[in-house]
């Protein structure tokens, strides 16, 4: 029998020195990774202030060069008078500027909160129960459309001209956009999330509190602050309602009036009142949900 060929023997330097640094080909040395912005993110607040000087230096352009007449557009100078001059309670009424501030923002706020108190947990059982939700859905979406002007009359017979007609008005107005925030937050909770808390014995409480809750928290807050917008809105058709003070009562009674620059300064006056909850509300929905992308 015939052995078979023997293989050639390599000796161990062969390996040793294929296997040298020397021999392999360079590594390239990898790209740094790239951390690409949200889109919409960051810091807006130069944006923010710029914005306003260029809107301040329009305005005050227009009125100087007399392009549109003191009766349609006030001056800012104008306008600053007529805040100093309610302020003083110099103006028709006789009452000082905060003390027409102090019974609007109690309006507002206390319909607010009543709203807030009663919507939400409405909500939520709008999310987890059909038959809650076969009841109130079509009644919230019936008249969750209508302006406040199209059942204030119906209001004012029901409920007379004080101060329960003004708040109840305010209140309808906030509490449609939390039922359906807080409802459409239910619903977008993950199964998984249910089904997990299911599976460790939770009840339908702790369910609640602890999943369901947490999860709809940012469209609650969504809601609030889509309210409270709403509830300014109707603050001037609330207090038509034989109202003797009030912010929306000023700019009415200087509408009869033809003041125009008390018109302005009141209307500039609700939107920075509105505009600082809404920062507010921003703040605390950063404290309260830090998981959620934040304008």
């Amino acid at each position: 029998m015939t052995s078979a060929p023997s293989l050639p023997v390599v000796p161990d330097t062969a390996w040793t020195e294929a296997a040298t640094p020397a021999s392999l080909p360079p590594k390239l040395p990898l790209p740094a990774a790239r951390v690409y912005p949200r889109p919409g993110s960051g810091k807006t607040l130069g944006i923010t202030v710029a914005t306003i000087i260029i809107l301040l230096l329009g305005w005050w352009t227009i009125t100087a060069r007399a392009w549109v007449a003191p009766l349609f557009l006030p001056s800012p100078a104008a306008v600053w008078d007529a805040a100093v001059q309610a302020w003083t309670g110099n103006i028709q009424g006789g009452l000082p500027l905060l003390q027409h501030l102090a019974w609007s923002l109690a309006r507002v706020f206390g319909a607010f909160l009543l709203a807030a108190i009663s919507a939400v947990p409405l909500g939520l059982l709008m999310g987890t129960s059909r038959v809650v939700r076969g009841i109130f859905d079509p009644l919230l979406e019936f008249y969750r459309p209508l302006p406040p002007l199209a059942y204030l009359p119906l209001i004012v017979i029901w409920f007379g001209i004080d101060e329960t007609a003004k708040i109840l008005l305010i209140y309808l107005a906030c509490f449609a956009p939390i039922a359906v925030a807080t409802r459409a937050g239910v619903v977008k909770v993950p199964s998984e999330q249910l089904h997990a808390a299911l599976s460790m014995g939770a009840s339908r409480w702790q369910l609640l509190r602890h999943v369901i809750l947490p999860a709809a928290l940012p469209d609650i807050l969504t809601g609030l602050r889509i309210a409270i917008g709403f509830g300014w809105t109707t603050l001037v058709a609330a207090e038509m309602v034989a109202a003797t003070a009030g912010v929306g009562q000023l700019v009415l009674n200087a509408s009869n009036f033809l003041r125009t620059d008390i018109v302005v300064m009141g209307i500039i006056l609700i939107g920075i009142v509105a505009y600082l909850f809404d920062l507010l509300m921003r703040r605390l929905e950063r404290r309260l949900v830090p998981w959620k992308a934040h304008d």
